[in-house]
């Protein structure tokens, strides 16, 4: 008893000094298992596979996550600057849009008053935390490139590892859960990585060759919104045709949207469905959606990514549950 009590002290002790780079362990278990059909394709040495399947997911996601996220608190920080222009450029907008008075003189007042008690205080978050979030976003990067690549190198070993501890009575129990968890992480990781990953690649030609303004934090809204089930990049093209049609009119904004919807959606549509139509989760789309929505809020970046792994954990332990269920009950029946 004293030994068990010692022990799980010692590993929550563990795991609070892990705490601070939760964001990076987590995102290197995802670009593991999003790595992990390259690792397998490749068919290289066990480290130099491992080196290049870790490249080849880490590169694209750092240049379009990492910089768009650079640049968003750019902008946060541009905006904590200059309220004022901040403000009146805002209610220009609003002015083009021919609001009658009445209801233009109560946006505007609005506005104003949120501008009051809202920006002074997204100043102050802004400073304080901009030059720390720099920083702990660098560290979590390399801890999410290190754990990517020795996961992807020692992985199965691990695996091993853990299955040496288990009494081999429940050896084949904790198989089967392994497996329906691969299985549901891989529709949730997997197939949504690889759209996404694809859909704001290309969103970053698209917007480039429109002439838009920021377009790494436009591509990094569309990751996040392609990412997350039943949400969509659209919402993010949606978005930026009314402001088009608004700034450069109606045909400027409908131009934008086709090609924008041609060339950053059929790609995905015509070559990626096929493969990712054979990996799914089978859980239903809305409850992945409040986990990657309900870790984010508790969180962060970590509790993005482990909300639906705990999600998944739980999910496997139902099925392994049931199967065991639907195994004994014929023989139950046979018997009576």
């Amino acid at each position: 008893m004293v030994l068990s009590v010692a022990l799980v002290l010692l590993f929550s002790l563990f795991i609070i000094i892990l705490l601070p780079i939760a964001d990076g362990i987590m995102l290197g278990i995802v670009f593991a298992y999003i790595g992990r059909p390259i690792y397998n394709f490749i068919k290289m040495k066990r480290h130099l596979g491992a080196l290049v399947a870790t490249m080849f997911i880490v590169i694209p996601i750092v240049m379009i996550l990492g910089m768009g996220i650079i640049e968003i608190a750019n902008q946060l920080m541009w905006i904590a600057e200059n309220q004022g222009a901040v403000i009146e450029s805002l209610l220009d907008f609003i002015r083009n849009l021919n609001i009658p008075d009445a209801y233009y003189e109560n946006i505007r007042q609005t506005i104003w008053n949120s501008s009051i008690s809202i920006l002074p205080l997204l100043g102050n978050l802004v400073f304080v935390s901009y030059a720390r979030g720099i920083a702990m976003f660098m560290i979590n990067l390399l801890v999410a490139v290190l754990v990517c690549y020795f996961l992807l190198a020692d992985g199965d070993g691990l695996y091993r590892s853990v299955l040496r501890i288990i009494p081999k009575g429940n050896q084949h129990l904790v198989k089967r859960y392994v497996h329906h968890m691969d299985i549901i992480l891989s529709g949730v990781f997997i197939g949504n990585a690889y759209a996404a990953l694809s859909v704001s690649t290309l969103s970053v030609i698209v917007f480039y060759a429109f002439g838009l303004s920021h377009v790494l934090a436009l591509a990094t809204l569309i990751f996040v919104a392609s990412v997350i089930p039943m949400f969509a990049g659209y919402m993010v093209l949606v978005v930026l045709t009314i402001v088009r049609y608004f700034s450069l009119g109606f045909e400027s904004a409908l131009i934008f949207f086709v090609v924008s919807s041609i060339i950053i959606y059929a790609p995905p549509e015509f070559f990626l469905r096929p493969y990712l139509a054979s990996i799914k989760s089978h859980i239903h789309p809305f409850l992945i959606m409040l986990a990657f929505l309900g870790g984010a809020f508790v969180g962060g970046i970590a509790g993005f990514f482990a909300a639906p792994i705990l999600l998944g954990t739980l999910v496997s332990a139902y099925r392994v549950y049931v199967e065991d269920l639907e195994y004994v009950s014929p023989e139950t029946s046979a018997d009576e």
